[in-house]
């Protein structure tokens, strides 16, 4: 059944590919940006910011579900959450849709801590709603080295594995639970391999053409315990399809 749906930012990394996905589907999508509209786009545009509510109350009008993808730094992701969840609830009663992060409610991260907050709000809002929790993007997984590119040492954590997961797949899953009945909790969504951080770090050179002494660093501290202890890991839900080493690969190209 064809659904009007505003995606919350909608043009980022996952965004944009739930907008794509969404679409493909059929369903009516609106995209909530700071930004005004670029020309030419195939789906509704809504200029606002959750930071201060300028334009939220039309963004969330006349709509059947919203897929909150935005997400910000510590405790303004609580502030935005909120912001959004009183919009919606002035403006009709739609399915909210919420991607979170696995492992939030065991690893003491001050940013799951945000996560763990907002999504309580979700739960608690009144709102039919679901959640998704899934472990870190590939492009998450990426970033810690690239940034890293113009050092000729590559930190990594040392005894920490990651289970990256590619945002297409999310945005599958997202998209599914968009388009059907308000579920709740749903199962977690991990990528399909678990591997040590050192390893990921020296896939992402290899595929770069760089060469790079990998240094393992032990961090102290009860959020590096929890990732050591692989807290953030889904090893029982490894339903992801895409491979970090296929991941990387597709950037090459």
């Amino acid at each position: 059944m064809k659904k009007s749906i505003l995606v919350t930012g909608g043009t980022g990394t996952l965004g944009r590919v739930v907008v794509r996905r969404l679409l493909d589907a059929g369903h009516d999508v609106r995209v909530l940006s700071r930004r005004p509209a670029p020309a030419q786009l195939p789906h509704g545009w809504t200029t606002g910011d959750l930071r201060t509510a300028v334009g939220i109350d039309a963004a969330t009008s006349e709509v059947d579900v919203v897929v909150h993808c935005a997400t910000t730094l510590g405790r303004k992701d609580v502030l935005v959450t909120r912001r959004l969840i009183d919009a919606a609830r002035r403006n009709g009663d739609p399915h909210l849709v919420y991607p979170s992060i696995v492992g939030i409610d065991r690893v003491p991260f001050v940013y799951y801590r945000a996560k763990l907050e907002a999504e309580r709000l979700v739960a608690n809002s009144g709102l039919p709603w679901t959640v998704l929790r899934t472990t870190q993007f590939h492009d998450m997984v990426a970033l810690m080295t690239s940034v890293q590119r113009r050092s000729p040492v590559i930190g990594t954590l040392s005894g920490v594995d990651f289970q990256p997961i590619d945002v297409r797949d999310v945005a599958d899953r997202l998209a599914e639970l968009a388009g059907g009945e308000p579920a709740g909790r749903v199962p977690d969504m991990g990528g399909p391999e678990i591997r040590r951080h050192r390893d990921l770090a020296r896939a992402y050179l290899n595929s770069a053409g760089l060469r790079r002494f990998v240094l393992p660093i032990w961090l102290p501290g009860a959020t590096f315990s929890g990732y050591r202890g692989g807290e953030h890991l889904a090893p029982d839900r490894a339903v992801g399809r895409i491979t970090f080493d296929e991941f990387l690969a597709e950037r090459e190209r």
